[in-house]
């Protein structure tokens, strides 16, 4: 996932997987948990809603929405006030953050496997646990008719 992710007013964010028949691979499931919690997570997984840029930053999935036309200019104004700090110091927030990003919580076993991966498995074993679910779902009737197309 992107450290920071700046948006369009236009851009359009969701997992449509499921209207394949099939789950987000590549780590969506996962790393989204931990983007938007569980709750939001799953719904844009289970009905491949699609978001406004504007939900999406409401939903604290992206850092912010900039103006139409300036994501790029605005995104290289960030990477050069960055490039102005102290490289060990970016280096270790970014190892912190991302270290607190994966913390082990006790969930009930009721919670879907796949969310349940995100939240009480490590990333490595989550995105495991993911990619085998997403390319079992290959070999599922859904899959090959294309639910919800």
């Amino acid at each position: 996932m992107c450290d920071i992710i700046l948006a369009a007013p236009n851009a359009k964010f969701g997992q449509p997987e499921i209207n394949l028949g099939v789950i987000p691979g590549g780590g969506g499931t996962q790393r989204l948990v931990h983007a938007i919690g569980k709750s939001r997570a799953m719904e844009l997984v289970l009905t491949g809603r699609i978001i406004s840029a504007k939900e999406a930053s409401e939903w604290g999935m992206i850092s912010r929405v900039v103006d139409d036309g300036a994501v790029i200019d605005e995104a290289v104004k960030v990477a050069k006030e960055i490039a102005t700090k102290s490289q060990i110091a970016v280096q270790a927030g970014k190892e912190v953050i991302n270290a607190g990003m994966f913390p082990c919580l006790n969930l009930p076993r009721l919670v879907s496997m796949v969310f349940l991966a995100a939240h009480e498995m490590s990333l490595a074993e989550g995105l495991r646990f993911e990619r085998r679910t997403f390319y079992g779902l290959f070999a599922t009737q859904d899959q090959k008719e294309g639910v919800s197309l």
